[in-house]
Parts: C-alpha cells; sequence; structure tokens
C-alpha cells in the first residue's frame, strides 16, 4: 500500500494512483522544490523542509499579518515545543508503536494456526492492523525523514517500509508525496489528489468494492513507475518488493499453516486490504473538496495549507495504523510536515488556536459527514475537474 499521492501533470515521470490509475508527473527539476535562496535556517527546514515556494523570504520586510509574518510567528511557537521535547515525544513513541506492530505478527501467524473461530480470527486481524501500521504509518513517517534525524537511517527506514512491507517503489513514493503533493498541495495538475479520481467507476464502486484491489495494484503501478528510476534503484525495489510478498506467502503457508497456495494468497489479500476502504477514503476526504489552486495564483503557504485540508477527528484504530499526522492532525502535519505523529499532536493545539486567532481557516469534519457528502456529491467531487479557487483580497 503506498503513501498519499499529489495530483499530476506535465511532461514526464509517472505516480500512483489510490486504485490503481497512473497520471503524468511533472519533470523532476521543473516540480521538485529548491530552498536554496529562502532564507530558512536549518531548524526552519527541519521544519518544513519541501517549503519553496516563496512563502519565506531573505532580506524582505514581512508585513505585519502577510502570509510570511505569519508562517514565521507560528514556525516560532512551534519551535519552541519541539526544543523542549524529549526524544521520547519526538521520535520515541512512533517507533515504539511500529515496533510493537512488527513483534505482534509472529503471534497473527501462529494464530492463524488453530482450527477454532476466536483465535484464527484475532490472528487475521493481527496481521491486518500490523500490516497496516508498518505499511502506511511506518511509510509515510520514513517518507519525511520523521523517525530519525540522521538522513542516511532515514533512506534505509524508508526502503524498508514502502519496499519492503508496503511493496512500491521508495523514490517515487518519495518524490510524488513529499515534492509533489507537500509542495504543491491543491495545487491544480500538481497536488490537487487528481490521481485518486476513477472516473470510470460509479461511487458504491469505488468507495467500497475498489479499495479491495489496492494490494493488488499497488504492486503492480511501483513495477510501472520503475522506468523512470534508476537501474540500481529499480533492482533493489524489485527484490525487496518480491522479499515481502515471498516472505508473507511462504509465513502463511509454512508458519500458519495454510495447505492450498490459493488460500494463502487470499489471506493475504484480505489482510493487505482489511483498511483498505479508511485508506482511500481519508486521502481524499482530506483534500477533495476543498479550495483548488492554480500555480501561478496560490495563496501563502499559511494560508493555503489552512484552506486546503482538513482534519478528522481522532479514532484509536486509525490513529494507531495511519497515525494521527494522517488522521487528526492532518493540517499541522501538512504546516509542519518533517514531525512526528506524536509532535503532530503535541502542536495540535497550538496550531488551531493560532489560526483560528488569526481569523484563518481550520478545517474539521466528522468521517461520516464526509462519506455522506462524497456519495451524494461524488459526481462534482470525483468525476468532474475541481474548480480553481479565487482568493480575492487573501494575498
Amino acid at each position: 500500500m503506498a503513501l498519499e499521492d499529489g495530483g499530476a501533470g506535465g511532461r514526464s515521470g509517472r505516480h500512483h494512483c489510490g486504485c490503481g490509475g497512473t497520471r503524468d508527473a511533472p519533470h523532476r527539476d521543473e516540480a521538485a522544490p529548491d530552498v536554496s535562496g529562502t532564507g530558512l535556517t536549518a531548524e526552519d527546514e527541519e521544519l518544513w523542509p519541501e517549503l519553496s515556494d516563496g512563502d519565506v523570504t531573505s532580506g524582505a520586510p514581512q508585513r505585519a499579518g502577510s502570509g510570511e509574518a505569519l508562517m514565521a510567528e507560528l514556525s516560532a511557537r512551534v519551535r519552541e515545543v519541539v526544543r523542549s521535547s524529549s526524544w521520547w515525544e519526538r521520535h520515541g513513541v512512533d517507533i515504539c508503536i511500529l515496533t510493537c506492530s512488527l513483534l505482534a505478527l509472529p503471534a497473527g501467524f501462529l494464530c492463524l494456526r488453530s482450527a477454532h473461530a476466536i483465535p484464527f480470527l484475532a490472528g487475521f486481524l493481527t496481521l491486518g492492523v500490523g500490516y497496516h501500521t508498518l505499511a502506511v504509518k511506518g511509510s509515510h513517517l520514513a517518507s519525511h525523514n520523521a523517525l530519525t534525524k540522521s538522513k542516511s537511517w532515514g533512506k534505509v527506514w524508508a526502503v524498508f517500509f514502502i519496499e519492503f512491507c508496503s511493496a512500491f517503489t521508495a523514490e517515487q513514493a518519495s518524490y510524488n508525496h513529499v515534492k509533489l503533493h507537500h509542495g504543491y498541495t491543491n495545487v491544480i495538475g500538481l497536488g490537487d489528489s487528481s490521481t485518486w479520481k476513477l472516473p470510470f467507476l460509479n461511487r458504491y464502486i469505488y468507495m467500497f468494492v475498489a479499495p479491495l484491489a489496492v494490494p493488488i495494484i499497488t504492486p503492480l503501478v511501483a513495477l510501472d513507475l520503475l522506468r523512470n528510476v534508476e537501474m540500481r534503484a529499480a533492482l533493489r525495489t524489485v527484490c525487496l518488493v518480491l522479499l515481502g510478498l515471498c516472505c508473507h506467502y511462504c509465513l502463511l503457508r509454512h508458519v500458519s499453516g495454510f495447505q492450498s497456495p490459493w488460500s494463502a494468497l487470499l489471506c493475504m489479500l484480505l489482510t493487505r486490504s482489511l483498511l483498505a476502504h479508511p485508506y482511500i477514503h481519508v486521502n481524499i476526504f482530506q483534500h477533495i473538496g476543498l479550495p483548488m489552486f492554480a500555480a501561478n495564483r496560490k495563496p501563502k503557504r499559511i494560508q493555503q495549507m489552512s484552506l486546503g485540508v482538513l482534519n478528522l477527528p481522532r479514532n484509536a484504530l486509525l490513529d494507531w495504523c495511519f497515525g494521527h499526522s494522517l488522521i487528526s492532525c492532518h493540517v499541522e502535519h501538512h504546516l509542519f510536515p518533517s514531525l512526528s505523529d506524536n509532535m503532530c499532536l503535541k502542536i495540535k493545539p497550538i496550531v488551531s488556536q493560532y489560526l483560528k486567532e488569526k481569523r484563518l481557516p481550520y478545517n474539521e469534519d466528522t468521517y461520516a459527514s464526509r462519506l455522506q457528502l462524497f456519495l451524494h456529491k461524488y459526481e462534482e467531487l470525483m468525476v468532474h475537474a475541481p474548480p480553481i479557487t479565487e482568493l480575492v483580497g487573501i494575498q
């Protein structure tokens, strides 16, 4: 299961669609943000390394109430919280969750040996929850290098979680998610989440049936994307994806005791798609239907993120498997993408209070409300192109 993606457009490169499609992505030299010349300090870049759209400028006076001044003031408040936080708060909590999920997998495989329904179901749920925690939460944090300060170890964790666990390509996942989706959030043709749209599917097939195919489509899309990756990285990806899938299959056959290859493959599909429905739903709920912008008329970063990102309520299962930054702290995550899930939760009161204090939007809605909205307005939101929002006066 791959990461949440950005939008599409441009001339070269392709990236993953939530339910299987691919769309053209901009050329890397055109789309990849560059922090040089922005006047960011090393600490600033640690908070938002994807920032390059000119929201923070050096040598230019900052007008009171301008996007630059607002972002600088909020960043200063967040930086104080980060500095005062321990390693456990910055990284330890999330590493502990991932470690527990990994250590629980052997128990899950062993429970599947049981001929009784309750232990078997417990094993199935353990594998499903553990898989999604590693594949979604682990991959997401690793793509932002939020698990460690070391960039070298960050790359190791990205390869492990994204390729071995998720059966995707680390280079393309990081580029599409970090550079496009975060660098150009809700910018039409770049980070507008349009790759999640499959207009040839009706609303019920898309929302309730298509997610079951995500575990099958993800490695196939990854293979297609390897055309845009260096040969050495492509070979590594193929080897690790096959190793991850083979390990899962062999453990089901030899540890869980599945006699039939087809029953083992079916169990693989079901455990890997256990939370595919909320995975797809969350990724469309939190951006599509919110303001979209033209690349040459987008607002400053703080206004862009406050307008174009939405938080869902806390949910124990999804918080554990997907992480706070993808559920209840998505606004905070888009403003400060390099912070871990636990740190996003910690700064949530500061960010929400500040945005409300400055009379900026702080979008929140329930899962049920968004689901009802998308079912009711599926044609408008998921089939037709989103309108460009004209932000008169806000810039």
